[in-house]
């Protein structure tokens, strides 16, 4: 199993648009060929930030994802152009899980 965990770095008054975006991504990732799990979390204090949570079956099943159609679509605008994070930067942390139950 593999676990990719996006810390964002959201700005108050765009956490609600962030909430919203991802809120789109719950159902489209259910069908990801080797996802498990995804979680939008919030850290429960003022400034927290927002996490992205996802499980995968393999470190493999999370790079074709990066690397599929369904990715980019998630990632752009209707328009095709890329979209624009209300993050105000991020950060990217991944782990193969050793001890799961």
């Amino acid at each position: 199993m593999y676990v990719v965990m996006n810390e964002l770095h959201v700005p108050d008054e765009a956490k609600e648009t962030m909430q919203e975006r991802f809120a789109k991504s719950v159902d489209n990732m259910k069908n990801v060929a080797g996802c498990v799990d995804f979680m939008f979390l919030e850290e429960n204090e003022a400034n927290g930030n927002q996490v992205v949570f996802t499980k995968w079956e393999s470190k493999q099943h999370y790079e074709d994802w990066l690397h599929s159609e369904a990715f980019q679509k998630a990632h752009q605008n209707r328009d095709g152009s890329e979209k624009k994070s209300s993050a105000s930067s991020s950060e990217l942390k991944a782990y193969h899980v050793i001890h799961h139950f």
